[in-house]
């Protein structure tokens, strides 16, 4: 399924969850209403409700909604999307492909060996924002506003201590993170204000449940900026892959439903670039990953 989090126009602050297929949102509420099911009627809830709540979606789908049922069916292009869901944390990962590596030594300062452990760093949830949402560029706190392209992936079941081998068993699904950094302001070595101001986590716009993808270490993930490509690889390149995130990271910290692992970025950040390059208020981003869509936001004055 491709799940998401939609209102019926800009102004209207109802947030329902649907499911996207051939250019139509399904609402569940309407459907799960008008089958007398119950199910949970936003996205948070519904991956914290586990297996039986994407079984009853399922069969409600399998029943013909797209029949004369008022207010269940909708033109994607006359919705507007949200962010999925408000995660409970977002753990971010840094210097996770090979070629980002050497690129951020360059440029960033940062170690010019691989690293021998997934290098972590925390976002927080007010940090979100959705599809179409402003990135805010804020000229008061930084001049190096920088893109990064990311595999999200969505837990389903908390994971403590968890084997490479059982790592999938607790994935939800997966989305788009663009992984918007104020490059100067780092702080010691620290990455959590550069990384976690307001809107520097643009999520969506949908979520992929995990059968829908065979195998999310070959995904191809590209971002541009005012319709030029900036970014353009492949999830195989990652240094550490999925599982071994997972496991890693529920060593010594709980995952729980509804948090998600920004991946890692690949090459072709704007810090990186020669000379460097920045987002200013005006630009136009867009992440794609392949068999999830595109992320599009524009970048406006905070001020």
């Amino acid at each position: 399924m491709r799940l998401l989090t939609f209102t019926h126009s800009p102004d209207d602050t109802t947030e329902r969850l649907g499911v996207e297929a051939d250019g139509l949102v399904l609402d569940l509420a309407v459907l799960a209403d008008h089958a007398g099911v119950r199910l949970p009627h936003d996205l948070l809830s519904f991956v914290q409700a586990g297996p039986a709540a994407q079984e009853a979606a399922r069969q409600l789908l399998a029943a013909d909604p797209a029949g004369p049922l008022a207010g269940a069916v909708h033109r994607l292009e006359d919705v507007t999307l949200r962010a999925p869901l408000r995660p409970g944390k977002i753990i971010g990962v840094g210097l996770n492909y090979i070629e980002h590596v050497e690129e951020s030594s360059r440029s960033l300062d940062t170690d010019k060996d691989l690293p021998p452990r997934p290098v972590l760093f925390g976002k927080p949830a007010t940090a979100v924002t959705g599809p179409g949402q402003p990135i805010l560029h804020n000229a008061d706190l930084t001049t190096q506003l920088d893109w990064e392209c990311e595999l999200a992936v969505v837990i389903g079941r908390t994971a403590h201590r968890v084997s490479e081998e059982d790592a999938y068993d607790h994935i939800f699904g997966f989305s788009i993170i663009n992984d918007i950094s104020a490059r100067d302001q780092r702080r010691s070595g620290q990455w959590f204000f550069s990384k976690g101001q307001d809107s520097y986590a643009p999520f969506g716009p949908v979520i992929v449940t995990r059968d829908e993808i065979r195998d999310p270490m070959a995904l191809d993930l590209s971002l541009r900026v005012n319709g030029v490509t900036k970014q353009k690889s492949n999830t195989r390149h990652m240094l550490f892959p999925i599982a071994r995130l997972i496991a890693d990271i529920s060593s010594g910290m709980t995952l729980e439903p509804g948090d998600v692992i920004a991946t890692g970025s690949p090459s072709g950040v704007g810090a990186g670039m020669v000379p460097p390059e920045f987002l200013t208020p005006g630009d136009t981003v867009e992440a794609t990953v392949e068999l999830i869509g595109t992320l599009t936001n524009p970048v406006v004055d905070a001020r």
